[in-house]
């Protein structure tokens, strides 16, 4: 509980580019920033005063941001000045106005496709895309690693910042090996790494990626690096936050006498200093408890809640009066911890009420625009009927001019279009039938399923753990929406599909928790976003290898999907290594069956009746020694 709560507000801070007050240090600070600044010469090097900025405190970075813009604003040539509207748009995400941000990164022109310039405009448009802490899904993912491509082909000086960007998309996605090893090449291909403040930030960095693993040997390591830093360059705010990471070392170690001092000492210079927070009332007084000494942590943690209230924000967390829990119940007053729940109960409450309002704003928005595409798709309807009875009126004049020849055409396509209108109408009656049969196929997320994931949704919020809860909710919303706008598709793209197969899987994980493992790769030689495949394709294959074949075994499922490219055709293949083909029941294999015949008459109308190849095959592995289904689904590789 203690550092749940620090980590959010160490990681926004350390990774969102906004360089930790360790620019104490006023003669070294200042120098590498402002020499970028003195160059007077006809044009002015605005990279390097980019990347200078890096040297700078937060506070200074704002300030010199500020400045650019009222210059750059005053210039003659600003709507054609690409740095015009770079700091424009450093400002307004400054201000929290992400959109506008947006907006004027766009409107940055770089001279070439992968110029700095160019990679400048990317990096900007990458970090407002990134979020405040939360998971960045794989087509964003893909787009940073399209940029360390781009930056590394041309061997751009703002690398480093791609590789910054990385480790801070696998840092919120909970990745923190990858996380600290792309800090690490962040660090190292720094231009400035030597300097001071690009050192505390990278053991800040480093420390709190080594909590996360539980590397207590890492975590000393970091938290001395910088602690033996802020002592040489006389930073006391950087000195005194290493006694908060040495808290967290010794409390995770089951240290919490050591761990005790350690945070009265971070605790004293925040108050000192004038810096105090919620977060480091509520730290001190878990350490408190850690300790047995309920009646400090008391103290502290109703400190913390009176400070929090002076927020103008009006926001509370939970955090304090869950400890609170803890101490009364430590001191055997259980009456007051009951209070301490109901309070801690309101405000889960009320942040869930919030969370929901936000998703039914999110559905009528969505519901209005899908209204509205249904205008559009019947006026359009509307015009193609007109057309056609335009064209035929002209044919009509036509055939009246040519009486002879005119009748016997008449005839002639008056049958015609009957029998086209008949075959029409049996290929509509076709289409309508398979497209309900997948409907129905997709309804494998039946209602049994949404009540079981509703209901292990309300028991993750009863039991406090608002994280999990709040993930769960993201996959659930996610994997309804995703549903919702396939419907109307007949090919979605793969990244799209890998998405919507997340989200199931990571709910059905949720639901058999450590029952699985899942891996999905995908061919490198394949573009997420352009490669084309039916929607709901795989997942009635996933299902049945969670629902059947993971089913009652003794060890630990692994279902493993993957994209590739073979003879020239896409290959997908679901692998399990559960209970294979020979336990369904009767039923289940009806509905097997049901599924293998849809999929079939889906490819038939898809694929086949374009005289293209489409096919699929299940193999029981027992066969070949060993446990498990394989699914192989062959189609060809759509582009557009």
């Amino acid at each position: 509980m203690i550092f749940n709560a620090r980590t959010v507000c160490i990681f926004s801070s350390i990774l969102g580019m906004l360089l930790i007050s360790a620019c104490q240090n006023k003669n070294g600070s200042k120098k590498t920033a402002e020499s970028a600044t003195q160059n007077s010469g006809v044009k002015k090097d605005y990279m390097s005063l980019i990347i200078s900025f890096d040297t700078l405190s937060s506070v200074k970075v704002k300030k010199n941001i500020f400045k650019e813009d009222s210059l750059l604003n005053l210039s003659a040539d600003k709507a054609t000045q690409p740095y015009h509207h770079y700091f424009k748009a450093r400002k307004y995400s400054l201000e929290k106005k992400r959109d506008s941000a947006l907006l004027e990164y766009e409107k940055i022109t770089p001279s070439k496709a992968n110029d700095e310039l160019a990679l400048l405009k990317t990096f900007g448009m990458l970090t407002q895309k990134m979020g405040n802490g939360s998971m960045v899904e794989s087509a964003l993912t893909g787009q940073i690693f399209a940029a360390i491509k781009s930056a590394e082909s041309v061997n751009s000086r703002f690398t480093y910042r791609f590789y910054d960007l990385l480790a801070q998309a696998y840092f919120q996605n909970h990745n923190e090996k990858k996380s600290l090893k792309y800090a690490a090449i962040y660090f190292e291909s720094h231009p400035f790494n030597f300097h001071p403040v690009i050192k505390q930030r990278y053991f800040d960095i480093s420390f709190l990626l080594a909590s996360r693993l539980n590397d207590f040997k890492k975590m000393a390591y970091y938290n001395n690096q910088a602690r033996l830093l802020a002592k040489q360059i006389g930073d006391s705010l950087a000195l005194a936050r290493t006694y908060d990471n040495e808290a967290q070392l010794y409390s995770q170690k089951g240290e919490p006498a050591k761990a005790l001092v350690s945070s009265k000492t971070y605790f004293n210079y925040l108050k000192k200093t004038d810096n105090l927070n919620d977060i480091a009332f509520n730290n001190l007084a878990t350490t408190f408890i850690r300790n047995n000494q309920p009646d400090s942590a008391i103290r502290y943690y109703k400190e913390g809640i009176a400070f929090e209230k002076r927020d103008v924000s009006g926001k509370q967390k939970e955090v304090h009066y869950e400890g609170l829990i803890d101490a009364y119940k430590m001191k055997g007053d259980y009456a007051r911890a009951l209070e301490a729940a109901q309070a801690a109960h309101k405000i889960v409450l009320k942040n869930n009420e919030a969370i929901e309002a936000v998703k039914v704003a999110e559905m009528s928005e969505q519901y209005e625009t899908e209204k509205k595409d249904r205008n559009i798709a019947e006026l359009k309807g509307r015009n193609k009927l007109n057309e056609t009875i335009i064209q035929q009126q002209r044919s009509s004049m036509f055939l009246i001019v040519l009486i002879f020849l005119g009748v016997i055409s008449f005839f002639f396509i008056f049958y015609r279009q009957q029998r086209l209108k008949e075959k029409n109408k049996l290929l509509k009656s076709d289409n309508q039938r398979l497209i309900m049969e997948q409907k129905m196929l997709q309804a494998q997320l039946n209602p049994h399923f949404i009540f079981n994931a509703i209901a292990n949704l309300q028991s993750i919020v009863a039991s406090g753990h608002i994280d999990e809860s709040v993930r769960y909710l993201k996959s659930f919303s996610g994997l309804l929406r995703g549903i919702l706008e396939q419907n109307r598709k007949d090919f979605i793209e793969i990244a799209e599909e890998v998405t919507s197969l997340n989200n199931y899987i990571q709910l059905q994980q949720m639901r058999y928790a450590g029952v699985f493992d899942y891996q999905i790769d995908v061919d490198q030689q394949l573009d997420l976003n352009e490669t084309f495949i039916p929607p709901m394709l795989i997942q009635p294959f996933v299902e049945n290898a969670i629902e059947h074949g993971f089913r009652n075994i003794a060890y630990k499922g692994l279902l493993l999907i993957s994209f590739k490219i073979k003879d020239d055709m896409l290959l997908i293949e679901v692998d399990d290594n559960g209970s294979g083909l020979v336990h369904n029941t009767k039923d289940q294999h009806k509905k097997q069956s049901l599924a293998q015949i849809i999929l079939k008459e889906r490819f038939d109308l898809l694929f086949k009746s374009n005289n293209q190849h489409a096919e699929f095959t299940i193999k029981d592995k027992k066969a070949l020694g060993c446990r498990g289904v394989c699914v192989e689904i062959t189609i060809p590789i759509i582009n557009d």
